[in-house]
């Protein structure tokens, strides 16, 4: 039995962002070896949720941290929690930590800035590090096809929980 089914879950919040156009805003993650020449290096904001932080402060404090999106109204929070294990060979790999996974609560905003304010080269100011090396606005419905595959269960919980925004 891999060990990684010992390990907790990490709480973390995962954020979808709509435009007025009902369109969701996906970020080209920042190369790494395991998605070099990937169609899967895109998805959604996400991260963990800091110790005594509400997951709503959490998903607001993470959107900006990673695309320094400011402007924002809440349009609606799935109503479970949602998880996801890593694969066993990233785990014994070292690159997850001391988790099997992720708990999800993730939450969906209408963007309500100037896409100006949008940057994920230097994030924050700079304050954060960098994640996402492009970014664009995208069909919900497509997200799960364009995530790494462990987490696609994730992402169409996703989309049916947030389909009635596009509709």
């Amino acid at each position: 039995m891999p060990k990684n089914k010992d390990l907790p879950y990490r709480d973390c919040v995962g954020i979808c962002v709509f435009n007025k156009n009902n369109q969701v805003w996906i970020g080209k993650r920042v190369s790494a070896a395991e998605l070099e020449n990937s169609p899967y290096c895109w998805q959604m904001p996400q991260g963990g949720i800091d110790k005594g932080e509400e997951p709503l402060e959490a998903a607001i404090r993470e959107l900006y941290e990673e695309t320094s999106i400011k402007h924002v109204s809440l349009l609606q929070e799935a109503s479970d929690w949602l998880y996801y294990d890593f694969p066993d060979d990233i785990v014994k790999a070292g690159k997850v930590g001391k988790y099997k996974g992720q708990r999800q609560r993730w939450f969906a905003f209408r963007f309500e800035g100037d896409e100006e304010e949008i940057e994920v080269i230097s994030p924050a100011k700079g304050k954060h590090p960098q994640e996402f090396e492009d970014w664009r606005w995208g069909d919900l419905t497509t997200t799960p096809d364009l995530i790494v595959p462990f987490k696609r269960d994730v992402y169409e919980k996703v989309v049916a929980a947030f389909l009635n925004l596009v509709e």
